[in-house]
C-alpha cells in the first residue's frame, strides 16, 4: 500500500483533528489519500484552492432528535442523521441506514464514499448518506411505521428531487421507503416521486433496482474476471450476508455458472456444498425474516449452520463481501489466500479492512474496490430518477441491461486510469483517482463554494 503524499498529509491531520474518534471516516479518507499522490505530482493545481481540503469536508451535517411510541405507548428516542457530502455532480444521492451502530462518523465515511462511487458511475448525481441508531429488528410493523413517520417529519424539509435523494441501505428496504415516501407526500402535498428511490413498483419504483447492487457487484467482477480470462462458470464462491445485496449476487453469479457455497447474518454463517438454494434464501430472510440457521434446518442434509468461526474459513475462489463495513480483516484475507481465492469483489461498502486489501494486493488477487464494484445500487436509482422524471417506467430488461453497461464502463475507466498512473490491474487506485478527478473538475469549474 502507498504511504500519503507529503504534500497531503496536512490534509489528513487536519481531518484527523476535525473528526476526533471518527475511525471509519478516517480510514476512508485515508485510503482515498494514499492514491492523490500520483495525481498531485502529475496535476499540482489541484492542490491550490484548498480542492481536496473541501472534498473532505461535508458540505452540510444534519444531526435530529428522533421520538416514536412503541406499541405498548413507551416513548423512545432515537438520533437521526443526513451528512450531505458534496453537491458538485448534481444532488445529494445515497442511501438510508437503520441499524445500533450508526453514528455521524459511520454515517460520514458512507457520505464520502459516496461521492466517489456516484462520480464514477457517470451519472449527475452527488454524494450524501444519512440514517438512525434505530435498530429495526424485531419491531412491528406498527412500530417500525411510526419511527419513518417521526425520521421523515424532520427530514423531509432537507430533500428534494433537485436538493437530496435518499434510498435504502442497511435496514431500510422497500417497506421502511414506502412508510417514508408516504409522509414526505402527506407533509408537502406533493408527488414528487423522484425524491427517494427504491420504491414499490405501484408508485414510481424501477424493476430490477431490488436486484441493482448484487448484480452490479458480479458484472464488474466478471468483467474483472474475463481481463485475466477467467470466469465465474464452475467456481466455489463465498458470499456474506444474506440481506439484498448478498441475495441477488448469488442470484446471478449463479445465473453465470458459479456455485455459492456460504452466506452469512450476524448470528453466523451457513455452508451448503450443494450450492445455496435461493428460493429458500428469499423465503427465510426475505418473506418471514428469519436468521440464517433457519435456511440450515429447513434444508437439511447438507447445509450446516455455525456460529463461532469466520465464514472467510470456507474455501472459494471467489469472496464477495456483503454484509458491512470492516467485515474481512487481515487474518481473513490470509486465510482466503492460503485456500486459492483469486477474485474479491465488495458488495458492501469498504467490508475489508486495511489490512485485508494490502495482503490481497501483495498476493496478486484481483481486487474490486466497493466505491465501483457496488456502484450498481446507485446507478439504478439515478435511472430511477429518470424514469420518474419523465413519467416513464422501463422493462426489467432495459434497466438491466443500462445497469450492465454502466457496471462494465465503470470497470472500464478505473482500470485505464490505473493504466495511465503506472499501476496497471489497480481498481483501488483507478477507483479512486477517477471518482477525485471528475468531482474536482466539476468543483473547480464552480469555483470556491
Amino acid at each position: 500500500m502507498s504511504k500519503i503524499d507529503e504534500k497531503l498529509e496536512p490534509v489528513l491531520d487536519q481531518v484527523l483533528r476535525r473528526n476526533a474518534g471518527e475511525l471509519e471516516f478516517h480510514q476512508a479518507v485515508t485510503e482515498v489519500l494514499e492514491s492523490l499522490g500520483r495525481v498531485v505530482a502529475k496535476y499540482p493545481s489541484y492542490l491550490e484552492n484548498a480542492l481536496i481540503e473541501r472534498i473532505c469536508e461535508p458540505e452540510r451535517q444534519i444531526i435530529f432528535r428522533v421520538p416514536w411510541v412503541d406499541d405498548q405507548g413507551q416513548v423512545h428516542i432515537n438520533r437521526g442523521f443526513r451528512v450531505q457530502f458534496n453537491s458538485a455532480l448534481g444532488p445529494y444521492k445515497g442511501g438510508l441506514r437503520f441499524h445500533p451502530s450508526v453514528n455521524v462518523g459511520i454515517i460520514k465515511f458512507l457520505g464520502f464514499e459516496q461521492t466517489f462511487k456516484n462520480a464514477l458511475t457517470g451519472l449527475p448525481i452527488g454524494g450524501g448518506k444519512g440514517g438512525s441508531d434505530f435498530d429495526p429488528r424485531g419491531r412491528s410493523d406498527g412500530e417500525i411505521m411510526r419511527f419513518c413517520q417521526s425520521y421523515m417529519t424532520e427530514l423531509h424539509r432537507h430533500l428534494g428531487e433537485y436538493t437530496d435523494v435518499p434510498a435504502g441501505d442497511i435496514g431500510v428496504g422497500g417497506r421502511e421507503i414506502g412508510y417514508l415516501f408516504g409522509q414526505y407526500k402527506r407533509l408537502t402535498n406533493r408527488y414528487e416521486a423522484g425524491v427517494l428511490t427504491g420504491k414499490g413498483l405501484v408508485y414510481g419504483g424501477s424493476r430490477a433496482r431490488t436486484e441493482a447492487t448484487g448484480y452490479g457487484a458480479v458484472y464488474f467482477v466478471e468483467r474483472m474476471l474475463a481481463t485475466k480470462q477467467l470466469a465465474f462458470d464452475q467456481r466455489r464462491v463465498v458470499v456474506s450476508g444474506s440481506g439484498n445485496v448478498a441475495i441477488y449476487t448469488a442470484e446471478k453469479i449463479t445465473e453465470f455458472g458459479g456455485k455459492v457455497v456460504a452466506c452469512s447474518d450476524s448470528s453466523g454463517y451457513v455452508v451448503d456444498e450443494g450450492g445455496i438454494d435461493l428460493a429458500l434464501l428469499k423465503e427465510v430472510k426475505e418473506s418471514r425474516r428469519e436468521r440464517i440457521s433457519e435456511y440450515a434446518r429447513l434444508k437439511g442434509d447438507g447445509a450446516r449452520f455455525s456460529d463461532t468461526g469466520s465464514i472467510w474459513d470456507v474455501p472459494c475462489e471467489i469472496a464477495m463481501p456483503s454484509a458491512t463495513q470492516n467485515e474481512l480483516t487481515g487474518r481473513d484475507a490470509k486465510a482466503l489466500i492460503q485456500n486459492g481465492v483469486i477474485a474479491v469483489g465488495e458488495g458492501a461498502n469498504m467490508p475489508s479492512t486495511p489490512e485485508a486489501v494490502r495482503f490481497f494486493r501483495e498476493a496478486g488477487v484481483l481486487f474490486a474496490p466497493g466505491k465501483a464494484a457496488n456502484a450498481g445500487g446507485v446507478a439504478t436509482s439515478a435511472l430511477e430518477m429518470q424514469q420518474n422524471a419523465s413519467r416513464d417506467s422501463w422493462t426489467f430488461e432495459q434497466t438491466e441491461q443500462r445497469l450492465a453497461d454502466i457496471m462494465r464502463r465503470i470497470h472500464d475507466t478505473c482500470a485505464a486510469t490505473a493504466d495511465e498512473f503506472g499501476t496497471p490491474g489497480d481498481y483501488v487506485l483507478g477507483a479512486n483517482i477517477a471518482g477525485f478527478v471528475r468531482v474536482a473538475e466539476a468543483m473547480r469549474a464552480l469555483g470556491v463554494i
